[in-house]
């Protein structure tokens, strides 16, 4: 246990108890926040299982409750994804789950103990927020407070980024959620693209997800995805067992409505995964499914009337020739007909101006900012 003259303490967590206390947390320290979104408390205790999530195959976790003046008053866990800094030849950790109260002191003493850790281990650089891989939840809400976040997407308090720059964090990546509405989508100008991209591509076709095949068919999205992301910013390849974990989450939620495979000639070429946006359902259940949890998501599914596009990718060869368009407005104009009112495309890297055009272009418009943040150890 570290504490410093303000009455800022830091334990490591080593007990169950400890455990319990750093995923209940966000629970009482959002409880008057209007946006946040409850996440269910099943898939947290998931994703911090180190024998059961895939991820800690690859990886180490250190988890870290503090207190002020004797009551909860933050959480951080410290990251090492082995395979992140094998791929990109770094001595990267990483930084996750923080929630803390607003008061400097405490924020610096969370950061200090995560970045001891992490130098005791090697590390020469921290990057975060990822929770706790760079596919779950990343970055740390910097616009759009005033809004409810989607389906796999974080919330904060608005003066997160003044806690993590006043601890020496600088702004390393910002992703981008861009918002179409049926209002805002320009269907003329998505019909007009896939006229010229059926003229360039004659072989090709879109195609929905078939659930029953769901092994096959993420097997493909995970070998697309693979090649399309590699030269992306923070970049790993994934393994088959974090994708085989994944096809099991998303065959419980995906809408082949809103999932879709591009193929040119029969070969897949690009995919599209679109989540119906269950956090409309989740943000009254207060992170509990019993008892009737379960039956609160059977009985209101029908009135989600929200998707996110959660993941894109086009094979090299072919990017940059409108195959991304097609998949949007295969999307959009199925959920025109199910009466989905609006879709949320992110988050797209700052960076990847080709997919911000794609978004703009579909008519989409920037509706939140999330921030990525890194320091020197």
């Amino acid at each position: 246990m570290e504490s410093t003259p303000k009455s800022n303490t830091v334990t490591y967590i080593t007990s169950d108890s400890e455990k319990k206390e750093f995923i209940n947390f966000p629970y009482s320290h959002y409880e008057d926040e209007k946006y946040w979104v409850p996440p269910l408390l099943i898939e947290q205790k998931k994703l911090l299982n180190t024998s059961k999530n895939p991820f800690y195959n690859n990886a180490e976790i250190a988890l870290f409750n503090a207190e002020h003046n004797g009551k909860p008053a933050g959480r951080i866990a410290a990251i090492i994804d082995h395979r992140y800094n094998d791929f990109h030849q770094t001595k990267t950790g990483f930084f996750g789950f923080f929630e803390c109260i607003d008061r400097q002191s405490t924020a610096d003493l969370l950061f200090r103990v995560a970045e001891d850790w992490l130098r005791e281990k090697g590390m020469k650089d921290v990057l975060g927020p990822s929770n706790p891989s760079m596919m779950d939840e990343l970055g740390i809400l910097v616009e759009g407070f005033d809004k409810y976040p989607t389906i796999l997407m974080p919330y904060h308090k608005p003066y997160y980024d003044k806690l993590l720059s006043g601890a020496g964090y600088e702004k390393a990546m910002d992703l981008l959620a861009y918002l179409v509405t049926q209002d805002s989508v320009d269907r003329d100008r998505a019909n007009r693209a896939m006229e010229i991209v059926k003229k360039r591509l004659p072989g090709i076709s879109i195609r929905k997800i078939r659930l029953k095949k769901i092994k096959e068919e993420v097997k493909i999205i995970r070998e697309i995805f693979n090649s399309a992301w590699k030269n992306n910013w923070g970049f790993i390849p994934l393994s088959e067992d974090e994708f085989d974990a994944l096809a099991k989450d998303l065959k419980t939620i995906v809408d082949p409505d809103f999932a879709h495979i591009a193929e040119i000639d029969g070969k897949p070429v690009g995919f599209s995964v679109a989540l119906p946006n269950y956090n409309q359902i989740l943000k009254d259940m207060n992170g509990k499914l019993l008892p009737f949890g379960w039956l609160k998501i059977l009985l209101n599914k029908k009135k989600i009337n929200k998707i996110r596009t959660a993941l894109m990718g086009v094979i090299p060869e072919y990017q940059g020739r409108g195959i991304d368009v097609l998949l949007h407005r295969e999307a959009i104009e199925n959920g025109l007909e199910k009466d989905v009112y609006s879709s949320e495309v992110g988050w797209i890297l700052e960076t990847n101006v080709q997919m911000v055009r794609v978004a703009e272009k579909i008519g989409g418009t920037l509706d939140k900012r999330y921030r990525m943040y890194r320091k020197d150890l």
